[in-house]
């Protein structure tokens, strides 16, 4: 399958894509100001910026691979758990993100996709039942794009242990938002578990294209032979390197990104709107039959949000980006004001 990402609107209020919506620190635009030529025309050095983020995850030397994005980590993991085997699978637990599929399809692996359950609690038998011997890499989140979950204590381990030969990759994409991260003694005592994390949302490098695998070495060796050399650019290297100088304004978003996820909570309790509380920078509702009509008319008004009725499990609902409070008061006020057109 290809991934058709959303369309991206010349202008107006973007709550649809989970990025983040204050923008990058400024310490991120000076480091980029500061650019020499030679530093363009030269390949980049990754030792400074690697050792960086090692410190930013608390491991230890050679347990971080920079990537071209979390995208780029997906693609290589999907290519080591198929390279010369037949008949390889990989399992996706929906919801999903759908670049799971797609760089499953890429790599020609098998995919077994195991349906939600009832409101979505995390299936960890029915995984469990479904990692057979064809089975050589299992796709997680946590927590869960788009539900917000997390996946339960425990299930993790659980799945690793079943299955030592195959590649659990757990995607931390929103980790600085749940507070929460499998990165430390697990990775060490489970050589078969990868965790995926990105620079995207909660420091704001959406564009700049950057991610991690965090692992033992042992567990990246296969993946690392499957990279090329430069996949990382000097403008990403430098903005991490500045993002990661800046805790501060890190946490000034992840802040903002809860009393915004607070905000949705209570309009969604005064209007009677199924909802499920996020550990991520975003809340899925339930707004029923009419949520396609609902998210054209925000679009209309120039505010966007995305309308995940087609994924499993999730008929009739809306994901709404939650960072700057005044964008989330925006989004809702409007929010407000077409619900009630319809009597509601």
């Amino acid at each position: 399958m290809t991934y058709s990402a959303p369309s991206i609107p010349a202008a107006g209020l973007r709550l649809h894509f989970n990025e983040n919506t204050g923008g990058c620190s400024p310490a991120v635009l000076a480091a980029l100001r500061s650019i020499a030529p030679t530093d363009t025309s030269f390949y980049p050095d990754y030792a400074q910026v690697t050792a960086a983020a090692e410190r930013y995850f608390g491991v230890p030397d050679g347990w971080v691979q920079l990537t071209n994005g979390l995208d780029e980590g997906l693609h290589v993991a999907a290519q080591a758990a198929g390279r010369g085997r037949t008949n390889a699978a990989a399992v996706i637990v929906e919801p999903a993100f759908e670049m799971y599929a797609a760089c499953g399809d890429a790599a020609g692996l098998r995919e077994i996709h195991i349906a939600p359950n009832a409101d979505f609690a995390f299936p960890l038998q029915r995984i469990l039942d479904a990692a057979t011997a064809d089975v050589r890499l299992i796709n997680l989140t946590d927590p869960n794009n788009p539900t917000g979950l997390a996946i339960p204590p425990g299930a993790v381990e659980a799945i690793a242990a079943a299955r030592p030969e195959t590649l659990v990759l757990v995607d931390e994409a929103y980790a600085e938002f749940s507070g929460r991260t499998l990165i430390g003694p697990l990775l060490d005592l489970y050589r078969n578990v990868i965790v995926g994390r990105t620079f995207a949302k909660a420091h704001g490098l959406a564009a700049l294209r950057v991610g991690a695998l965090v692992a033992h070495p042992d567990a990246l060796a296969p993946l690392r032979r499957l990279l090329p050399p430069y996949s990382l650019n000097i403008c990403a290297v430098r903005a991490l390197e500045a993002a990661f100088g800046d805790r501060a304004y890190l946490d000034a978003y992840v802040s903002q990104a809860g009393s915004s996820k607070r905000l949705i909570y209570d309009f969604c309790d005064a209007r009677g709107i199924r909802y499920w509380p996020s550990e991520a920078n975003f809340v899925l509702l339930r707004l029923g039959h009419d949520a396609g009509a609902t998210v054209a008319a925000l679009a209309a008004r120039g505010i966007y949000i995305r309308d995940k009725s087609s994924a499993p499990g999730c008929d009739g609902c809306v994901r709404i980006t939650a960072g700057v409070v005044d964008h989330t008061r925006a989004c809702l006020t409007a929010l407000e004001d077409i619900l009630a057109s319809r009597g509601r």
